[in-house]
């Protein structure tokens, strides 16, 4: 079970955050709060997993609330605003949610916080390198106490929680305890790009690039990643050569 912390100004969407977690069993409602502050004094006082924050506050707006914590918790923004989405990203945050929220997307969002709280509950001896070779076209992790094989035109794209990696199939996903930083250093560059922090893109399967968002097929509907702006002159560069 998560501890949950919601921070937010407005009383309503208190009340709508605070309805959806009675119906999670996977979460437990710590403390409920209308400010950075009050939110601070929580986090100090309280073990929390997740927090629903808000964005657009008085004082202190929730991403700067962020920048001055060493060590946050999983963080859920929520906001009115779709401007923010990257800076949410670049804080690493775990989700960002557009007011008004259904309990469809909230619910997306908490399975996401209880997947990564998984990994890093996780039996550390997965822990290994990729076994990539120079000419191959696969490499293999360490997953669920198996090496399992990658081919790389399966891959869709990776996305880093702290420690561990999720590689994003076109059938399933796996899951390894792994940096993004040794993936990154060990794929091949003609075929992937870092385009994120927290993602690594196949270019291949790169259907379009518009403002700050690439959109990749997954499954059976598109899905939009972030570029940080510390990948972007590179990836730009690499879609000028390619483009007609």
């Amino acid at each position: 079970m998560l501890n949950v912390l919601i921070v937010d100004d407005e009383p309503l969407a208190l009340d709508v955050l605070e309805t959806y977690i009675s119906q999670m069993p996977e979460l437990r409602l710590v403390k409920r709060c209308s400010n950075a502050l009050e939110a601070n004094d929580a986090l100090k006082t309280n073990q929390i997993d997740l927090m629903f924050l808000d964005i657009q506050m008085p004082q202190l707006t929730g991403i700067d609330f962020v920048k001055t914590l060493n060590d946050p918790p999983m963080i859920v923004f929520t906001t009115a605003y779709p401007n923010y989405a990257i800076q949410g990203f670049d804080l690493n945050a775990l989700d960002y949610l557009l007011k008004p929220i259904s309990l469809e997307r909230f619910m997306k969002a908490v399975n996401k916080a209880v997947e990564q709280s998984e990994l890093a509950n996780a039996d550390h001896s997965q822990s290994g390198s990729p076994a990539m070779n120079d000419g191959l076209d696969f490499f293999f992790v360490k997953a669920d106490k198996k090496l399992v094989k990658v081919n790389f035109d399966d891959i869709i794209y990776i996305e880093g929680l702290k420690d561990y990696v999720i590689i994003r199939l076109v059938q399933g996903r796996v899951i390894t305890l792994q940096t993004m930083k040794n993936l990154e250093e060990r794929l091949p560059k003609h075929l992937f790009r870092r385009i994120h922090r927290s993602f690594i893109v196949a270019m291949d399967k790169v259907l379009a690039i518009e403002g700050n968002m690439v959109e990749v097929q997954e499954k059976d509907k598109p899905k939009l990643l972030p570029i940080g702006k510390n990948y972007r002159d590179d990836l730009l560069k690499l879609i000028e050569k390619k483009r007609l």
